[in-house]
């Protein structure tokens, strides 16, 4: 992960910041997530995450220099779970998968990917917040959100799209623009009608988006079959 800079970075030195304990931390670090997703940046209010994470205002303060510095730590822990919860679905879905399995495997995967912005609402719902507000935001922080999470997320799915290549189960001479189009085809319509899952769709309609992904992904990328040449043949 590329290091924060110094501006958004938590003071963890200091004995008040390491007499706080971690438990009321991430009850501060919660609270904040849940504030920030649902009133934005500009509109939390410091009194606000105080109340939502049970802790006075002062406690706050004791860990975080400034709400710019709290809203920094949030962007960063919150997309780093999620980034890890997407790695790891991708390594399991796709570590040592058959050619004859692949399809499956996509179609498994997409429909764990999209199940995680229900299982991590309040993440997207920060994201949502990010996106809308991201023109008002410091360069810094978005680059911290992209790096924690998404970045990191990517770059695993290309990771398994070169090594799938190299076995020949792919077509992909361009592992990062075939995982590109896999983004597109099998979630890009999903995540955009649900507003990042704030308005489901109904399961059978997310699964019929995503197995015809799926089959539009493996129909430009699947592999040809090599012919072998048609010999003795006469007119």
């Amino acid at each position: 992960m590329t290091r924060r800079p110094d501006a958004l970075h938590a003071q963890d030195g200091g004995a008040p910041a390491r007499r706080l304990s971690a438990a009321k931390r991430e009850a501060i670090v919660r609270g904040a997530r849940t504030v920030f997703g649902r009133e934005g940046f500009p509109r939390a209010g410091i009194d606000a995450i105080a109340v939502e994470a049970g802790v006075s205002t002062r406690t706050i303060y004791n860990h975080f220099r400034d709400k710019e510095q709290l809203f920094a730590t949030v962007i960063e822990e919150s997309s780093a779970h999620v980034g890890d919860a997407l790695t790891a679905l991708i390594d399991r879905h796709l570590e040592a998968v058959p050619a004859s399995g692949l399809e499956s495997a996509l179609i498994a995967l997409g429909h764990d990917w999209v199940a995680v912005m229900t299982e991590c609402a309040e993440h997207f719902a920060l994201v949502r917040q990010i996106t809308a507000e991201a023109a008002h935001l410091p360069p810094a922080l978005l680059d911290l959100w992209q790096e924690s999470g998404p970045r990191p997320a990517r770059a695993a799915l290309v990771h398994r799209f070169r090594l799938l290549a190299a076995a020949g189960a792919l077509d992909a001479p361009d592992p990062a623009r075939a995982a590109t189009h896999f983004h597109l085809l099998a979630f890009a319509e999903i995540t955009d009608r649900t507003h990042l899952g704030a308005t489901p769709l109904p399961p059978a309609e997310i699964s019929a988006i995503i197995t015809a992904g799926v089959h539009t992904f493996l129909h430009g990328h699947a592999p040809t079959p090599t012919r072998p040449p048609v010999l003795g043949t006469t007119r």
